[in-house]
């Protein structure tokens, strides 16, 4: 079993929002009524200002330089452990997002990577400094507005 320090976990966060702003922005395409394009352009933007908020709190966390075989050997896994295995997966995205016919299925896909951003989230706060679990706490409380937001169209559209 793997063990990650706290900048590991830092950056599988920054990760995750890259992944989950990058995912947003090509629901955009996908929506042609303007509530719903207007949505997805804020939660992508919320995606990038959450992993400014990550970037400060990994920027402020102690680094440990691991032997690498060649530059940037430690972020490349980092990213392939993330693409391939933590919410926003790189295949799984791929795949379904070839899936995704309309808004509906975008929303739902959402509602659930929303959801299991809280759980990831709320597991990662015993990995950082006290001093920046009211920053974990923020990201988390405006995830769960995004499941709100998400939840609340959704139902509206199945009308």
């Amino acid at each position: 079993m793997s063990t990650f320090k706290a900048t590991d976990i830092m950056e599988f966060a920054m990760r995750i929002e890259e992944n989950g702003e990058n995912f947003y922005r090509f629901a955009v395409q996908l929506a042609r009524d303007e509530e719903v394009k207007r949505l997805f352009q804020e939660l992508a933007q919320a995606e990038a200002n959450h992993r400014k908020l990550f970037e400060r709190i990994f920027a402020s966390l102690e680094k440990e330089r691991l032997p690498e075989t060649y530059d940037g050997e430690y972020a490349a896994y980092l990213h392939n452990y993330v693409d391939g295995n933590i919410i926003f997966k790189k295949d799984m995205l791929e795949n379904e997002l070839g899936k995704i016919k309309d808004v509906k299925e975008a929303l739902d896909f959402a509602i659930r990577r929303e959801l299991d951003s809280i759980l990831y989230y709320q597991e990662i706060k015993c990995f950082v400094p006290v001093k920046d679990h009211p920053t974990v706490d923020q990201v988390i409380e405006e995830e769960r507005g995004h499941f709100k937001s998400l939840s609340n169209l959704r139902t509206r559209l199945s009308k």
